[in-house]
């Protein structure tokens, strides 16, 4: 009846003390703050924000991470960047120059020759014409090019508006396709950051549009604003851009749509690539840090179906030519195509780190950055609630606890002081799974743990009744046990399953606290259901198999 097999024990015992490792630094860390040179160890006070790291005794081997606190806890950065759209119109006429090209070389023998004028706005291409007298025609052919508005302000407008004046073409932006794509550069650029900030949706930052073109960022747990800015300021626009020449001129002519630009890897030599790229990093849709063939840090990518078709293309009509992986305006490598690449997948070398090519992998992961970001302020910020209400929360949390502690003592005797200690070991799984996966503890997320408390509570509450009217039906101390767990077991499983369930739509429609909430009152039941279930099951029966009592009181 009371059997547990041993693989069974040593599993749960390796679970509970697998919790309470990773726990444990919590208990055993430094509070530091930034300083202008390093992290100098303070002693913080007020509301100043600080940044939590474990103590440099702590061993290395050791799980070493912590629970974040939220915002209305400990504070944290707070920044406000402007998204500078403009840049996107310059990227936006790059890329429907070549479109521009291909459609009026064809009609050469109509309009003539024609080039590019390289000083225009930011938002338009002008084009001169060898002969004005096929200006009509060349209008005709580039208002093909055009494409509707996809705003709903902007509906029945086209993206582009072209006219003529001489022999000069000028094409432009129409203002309902600029205000269209205002919009959707700073909603690319919100998602992009929340992405880099919380890649697994735990640390529950505040990232809110103000304006047509700013974005609040605020972060809990980071020391200085200058810290977030390194997290969300890289840009990543990874390019694949034919090769016009190499040379150790920075200052070189590049021509007219071309650039010069640096070689990471080789200090002193730049590359002159076409400024239209092959394809863009906005086509990726997967990049992993690998090893290439020599063993060295690398990172494997690959395209979507449009990206692998361009991709596939042009390595199939390139063979023999150089084309160079540009990141941010700098060549992280320029191989020569020794062949077709189909399949859209490929890897990307250069001289990284195993750490430089992880984050080089998260950041093409998160996306390029549409825009630059301006900062327009940026400061740490300080508890959100105040010392007095977090010490009262502190202050309830300890009563309650130790009342529920007292309560199961008082009606269960030795078993209640069982329940107990399943109780601790729940909690300690709770701060463990938060400090693995990253969690933010707020101030409604401690609302979830001492939530989780009383439901921990209450499925102990409901085996010892169970096992208490077995006893008064006459059954033995062992088969009482038994048929205790037994009975109690799809009720207690129910109602987790539904309570499990709200804390998952919680957390996915919610932000915020409600997700702190959502994500302290998930992990509790999971937790509250293993200690229930198995722990104090465990403790009752190696106490029972050691006294092997002849009765037993509940």
């Amino acid at each position: 009846m009371l059997q547990i097999d041993t693989w069974k024990r040593v599993l749960i015992w390796l679970v509970c003390v697998a919790g309470l490792l990773a726990a444990l630094p919590n208990t055993f860390y430094t509070r530091v703050e930034q300083s202008n040179d390093a992290w100098a160890q303070i002693e913080v006070e007020g509301e100043t924000p600080e940044r939590l790291t474990v103590a440099e005794q702590w061993p290395k081997w050791m799980p070493s991470g912590l629970v974040n606190l939220g915002l209305d806890l400990r504070g944290g950065a707070h920044l406000l960047a402007e998204v500078q759209v403009s840049d996107v119109y310059t990227a936006r006429m790059d890329a429907l120059w070549p479109e521009v090209r291909n459609v009026l070389r064809d009609e050469r023998g109509t309009i003539g020759t024609f080039r590019r004028i390289p000083e225009a706005p930011a938002d338009q291409i002008r084009l001169r014409l060898s002969d004005a007298a096929g200006m009509s025609r060349a209008l005709e052919l580039v208002r093909g090019l055009a494409n509707p508005v996809t705003s709903l302000t902007g509906a029945g407008a086209t993206d582009i508006t072209v006219s003529g004046q001489g022999d000069v073409i000028t094409i432009a932006l129409s203002d309902e396709e600029k205000l269209a794509s205002d919009d959707r550069t700073v909603r690319q650029s919100l998602e992009i950051i929340r992405r880099r900030i919380d890649e697994v949706g735990t640390r529950e930052p505040t990232i809110q549009r103000q304006g047509s073109d700013r974005i609040l960022i605020q972060v809990p747990g980071i020391g200085s604003a200058a810290e977030l800015k390194d997290i969300i300021g890289t840009t990543a626009q990874l390019t694949f851009n034919p090769v016009v020449s190499r040379g150790s001129d920075a200052d070189a002519s590049a021509g007219i749509g071309n650039k010069v630009i640096p070689s990471i890897d080789e200090p002193g030599t730049y590359y002159t690539v076409e400024s239209a790229p092959v394809v863009t990093g906005e086509e990726l849709v997967d990049a992993q840090p690998a090893f290439d063939q020599n063993g060295q840090p690398a990172v494997n990518f690959r395209f979507n179906t449009a990206g692998a078709r361009k991709f596939g293309d042009y390595t199939a009509q390139n063979i023999g030519a150089p084309f160079a992986i540009v990141l941010d305006d700098e060549v992280i490598s320029a191989p020569v195509i020794r062949s077709h690449i189909p399949g859209g997948s490929g890897i990307i070398t250069g001289n990284f780190s195993v750490e430089d090519s992880t984050q080089l992998a998260v950041l093409l992961r998160a996306g390029a950055l549409p825009a630059e970001l301006q900062f327009l302020e940026e400061r740490t910020i300080g508890p959100e609630l105040g010392q007095d209400s977090i010490d009262a929360g502190k202050v309830a949390t300890v009563v309650a606890f130790a009342a529920v502690l007292v309560f199961m003592v008082l009606s269960y005797g030795l078993f209640g002081f069982f329940a107990n200690i399943a109780l601790i070991l729940n909690i300690a799984l709770i701060f463990g799974a938060l400090s693995l996966i990253g969690g933010t503890l707020t101030l409604p997320g401690i609302a979830g743990i001492v939530l989780t408390v009383g439901m921990a509570v209450d499925a102990n509450v409901l085996i010892f009744e169970r096992i208490r009217e077995e006893l008064k039906a006459g059954r033995g101390p062992a088969r009482a046990i038994d048929e205790g767990y037994a009975k109690a077991l799809s009720a207690i499983v129910d109602a987790n399953i539904t309570t499990f369930i709200t804390a998952v739509i919680l957390f996915a429609i919610g932000s915020g606290p409600v997700r702190g909430f959502a994500i302290t009152l998930g992990l509790g039941i999971l937790t509250s259901v293993f200690t229930a279930i198995f722990v104090t099951r465990l403790i009752i029966v190696m106490w029972f198999e050691r006294r092997r009592p002849k009765t037993i009181e509940v």
